[in-house]
């Protein structure tokens, strides 16, 4: 993995102040580890109150092929895993653990398996917006999806939470039509590619050092300590 290329878009402050840390996050809306390692990350930056994170959130789809409507979830699962038990092993202990983490995982809500390729896009307008919009639909969407249970490939669906988190419906539902915001998705997952980012959550801190998948708080507090001693060594 390298950081070298230059992000398309200004990181945007929304927590704390003091030593800022750059940090850019490759994610999909369906990855429940994805949903994890946010918890975590603003439980480190709670922990960290003097710390400024700048954070980019990037699109890695995770099943681009998946149809435009979707598939039914358990018909997906079946399909992919073949035992189905081992994956609801899987996700009991997913419903423990967010319980710690103030996540309510419903997994038996969520009757779909989207392509979340509109909700990249959806992102992407709300990245347009404003950082705080940005993560206001991000984290609207881990939502709707794990504990809600809604499609989130679904256009009335992306629509309703544009709508819930303050996005004008309008400029939502052209947006989603939009082929410049579909390619910018694109070009954003060919960066992925291009620091061979293969799978998600992967979080780069500075352009400097990064790490992939939901690690365990003490690893999100030793990298922004680290990375603020060497801020003020430099300083």
């Amino acid at each position: 993995m390298h950081f070298t290329r230059a992000s398309r878009y200004h990181a945007a402050r929304i927590a704390g102040c003091g030593a800022t840390v750059q940090l850019e996050i490759f994610s999909d809306v369906v990855c429940p580890w994805c949903y994890v390692g946010h918890a975590r990350l603003q439980q480190a930056l709670a922990a960290r109150p003097g710390a400024i994170a700048e954070i980019t959130w990037l699109p890695f789809e995770l099943n681009p092929n998946l149809p435009e409507e979707g598939r039914d979830r358990a018909e997906y699962l079946r399909e992919r895993f073949g035992d189905v038990n081992r994956f609801a092993d899987a996700q009991r202990q997913l419903v423990s653990l967010g319980a710690t983490l103030g996540i309510d995982f419903r997994f038996d809500a969520v009757k779909r398996s989207p392509n979340t390729r509109r909700a990249h896009v959806l992102a992407a307008l709300a990245r347009r917006d404003s950082a705080a919009m940005q993560h206001a639909v991000i984290e609207k969407l881990f939502a709707a999806y794990f504990t809600e249970g809604r499609d989130v490939g679904d256009r009335d669906v992306l629509l309703a939470i544009a709508d819930e988190c303050g996005l004008e419906r309008d400029v939502a539902q052209r947006a989603l039509a939009d082929s410049a915001l579909h390619a910018e998705v694109e070009s954003l997952e060919a960066l992925a590619r291009s620091w061979n980012v293969s799978g998600v959550p992967t979080f780069i801190f500075d352009r400097r050092t990064g790490f992939s998948g939901a690690q365990p708080l003490e690893v999100f507090l030793q990298v922004i300590d680290d990375l603020g001693s060497q801020s003020a060594t430099r300083s």
